[in-house]
């Protein structure tokens, strides 16, 4: 089946991320994403989150934001930062973002998109959840708690 937690790696889980704006953040998501990807490139990724992003922020407010596109991938690919200091993402409340989970879907996979979007942010507007991301002190600890609630959610 296709869960995020089959997605989503160890090495693309990252606690505490420095970046100073939302084209920051999604340029190191890239990066991350390609690094563990053969398949993609940093560039390719870059300008499809940032054109998804043209669309309408991925900003779902309370400091949430789930940058995500289709693109030709062989898997579907996720990467999950919590922000050393939260960035502006034009979200709906106006807040700055510090939880920022990308979600990358094969182009054929529209319903597999949905699907997880639709998951994510039932987990995320969980406001427990959230206290959890934020109170994760490294990647490891970040990764296991975002596991956890993944899988408890699909359960």
């Amino acid at each position: 089946m296709n869960e995020p937690t089959h997605f989503l790696l160890p090495e693309t889980t990252r606690a505490r991320v420095a970046a100073a704006s939302r084209k920051r953040v999604l340029q190191q998501l890239s990066e991350c994403l390609s690094a563990q990807h053969p398949d993609l490139e940093c560039r390719q990724v870059l300008d499809a989150l940032l054109a998804r992003e043209r669309l309408g922020s991925t900003a779902l407010g309370e400091g949430v934001a789930i940058p995500h596109c289709r693109l030709a991938c062989e898997t579907i690919c996720c990467a999950f930062f919590t922000l050393a200091e939260p960035v502006d993402f034009e979200a709906p409340d106006n807040l700055p973002v510090d939880l920022v989970f990308a979600l990358l879907v094969p182009e054929a996979e529209e319903q597999a998109h949905l699907k997880q979007l639709a998951r994510l942010s039932a987990v995320f507007s969980d406001p427990d959840a959230q206290a959890r991301f934020r109170a994760s002190e490294s990647s490891a600890e970040l990764y296991a708690v975002i596991t956890s609630l993944l899988q408890r959610d699909a359960a």
